[in-house]
């Protein structure tokens, strides 16, 4: 018995008549009864009584139906799941960023959006430096990660650019004279100054950003601490053991004794991309990148 037995079947039963039947599996009526009757002789026993004006259920046919049903709703249920599992709309979703990612308010925005849309998936996040992400991207123990896009990406990943932040300077506000009134400075006035930073092992694409903005001031920065998250460098910045470039989004974070203060034009940006795989992507991932896609693209839209 297959399941092609079993729908043919049901449809002569529901319809009790073979023509309709035959017309709704969009078959000819020959073939139909062939098959209820290999049907029949497969059982050993008659399922319809046949008249003239159409059929009826046996008792056989009938207990046959009772049994059936139940196995004929499993095997929908079954495909629909399928269908959903295909079209990324059921399962789980692992989701990576990096700590600064998700002070933009436009990140935890699409996340929002992707959990409306497609709320039978679970949200597996994990929080961890660009590299590390990409790793693990590459390791496939992610299926997508919001980062800092570093210099060298490796060609088996796919990097959608969602935008470029503005960086801001972030100053020890005790001891660095700020003139209130002015809301911009001059990156070339920190040259003698040291620069706190995440070390390019850690966070690349942030201390890339941070080294060409000084390049393009005309001056190399001089390189003192080393903090591994956004929150350190801000203390160690209060602390008065040098500045920082961060992105805008991290203003949200008031720390006491830091300032910031915006660059003057041209003004340096970091980039924040999506990364996932470029073979066989899971199609969750797929669904997020469009999610985060069409977010981007309104919130251009609106500035």
């Amino acid at each position: 018995m297959e399941l092609r037995h079993i729908r043919y079947f049901l449809a002569v039963a529901e319809e009790k008549n073979f023509t309709r039947a035959a017309h709704r599996l969009n078959m000819s009526q020959p073939p139909l009864s062939m098959q209820i009757r290999d049907l029949e002789e497969e059982l050993g026993a008659d399922l319809f009584i046949r008249s003239p004006h159409g059929v009826e259920l046996t008792e056989a046919g009938l207990a046959f139906l009772n049994a059936i049903q139940p196995v004929q709703q499993r095997v929908e249920d079954a495909a629909n799941l399928v269908k959903q599992v295909a079209n990324g709309e059921v399962g789980q979703l692992r989701l990576g960023f990096t700590g600064t990612s998700m002070l933009n308010p436009l990140i935890p925005k699409c996340v929002r959006y992707f959990q409306q849309q497609y709320p039978k998936v679970n949200l597996k996040l994990e929080e961890a430096n660009t590299l590390l992400l990409i790793d693990l991207l590459l390791e496939d123990r992610l299926d997508v990660a919001i980062i800092r896009p570093p210099r060298h990406i490796p060609e088996s990943l796919i990097v959608q650019e969602l935008l470029a932040e503005p960086l801001i300077a972030a100053l020890p506000s005790e001891s660095f004279k700020l003139d209130e009134s002015s809301k911009e400075i001059d990156l070339a006035s920190l040259r003698e100054l040291d620069f706190i930073v995440s070390p390019p092992s850690i966070s690349a694409g942030l201390f890339d950003a941070i080294r060409q903005a000084c390049q393009n001031c005309g001056f190399e920065p001089r390189i003192g601490q080393n903090a591994p998250q956004i929150v350190s460098i801000l203390s160690l910045v209060s602390a008065n053991l040098g500045v920082s470039l961060v992105p805008e989004s991290t203003k949200q974070l008031q720390i006491q004794g830091v300032a910031y203060r915006s660059l003057q034009a041209p003004v340096p940006t970091v980039g924040l991309a999506l990364a996932y795989k470029k073979l066989a992507p899971s199609q969750m991932a797929i669904n997020f990148a469009s999610v985060v896609q069409v977010a981007c693209h309104h919130a251009e839209q609106y500035k």
